[in-house]
């Protein structure tokens, strides 16, 4: 069951135009960053499922989801929620928002991949019915620390 949304959350489809604000909000988030070029050419790919969250007044991005649909599968490629406004249910209804658009594609599963550190991603993934089917050794690469193995999880589609 998903939160309630946070009065005001508007959960919109991105296009490249969005490419600046995606990579500043990545950029603050995790490493190593996605630029803009990065983000412009994967939101205008043919494939590419992307949403923004919008809140406040005047509305401003405080998060979004990249994805992609390939035959009769998704993947997450990205979810960031700004720092300030995590914790609120926002990733939770990115996810969701972006879990029904891959299977109004016919996608049946959804994949993303998660760093096996990140505790509080990896309890919001259960929460929303995925379950771990495999494990990527050293798969996240960090500056200042070791790489760290990434979790794959999937979900089923309706």
């Amino acid at each position: 069951m998903s939160p309630s949304a946070p009065r005001g959350l508007e959960i919109l489809p991105a296009t490249a135009e969005a490419a600046e604000d995606c990579a500043a909000l990545h950029a603050g988030l995790l490493e190593p960053a996605w630029d803009a070029a990065s983000f412009r050419t994967l939101l205008g790919q043919p494939a590419a499922v992307a949403l923004l969250a919008r809140l406040g007044t005047p509305p401003e991005m405080v998060g979004f989801v990249l994805g992609h649909v390939a035959a009769d599968e998704a993947e997450v490629l990205a979810l960031g929620v700004r720092a300030d406004r995590q914790r609120r249910g926002i990733g939770t209804h990115l996810i969701e928002a972006l879990a029904r658009a891959a299977a109004a594609r016919q996608a049946r599963v959804l994949y993303l991949d998660v760093d096996a550190g990140n505790t509080a991603a990896l309890a919001l993934y259960r929460r929303l019915g995925f379950a771990v089917r495999g494990r990527r050794q050293g798969y996240y690469l960090k500056a200042d620390a070791p790489a760290a193995d990434a979790v794959t999880l999937a979900r089923a589609l309706e």
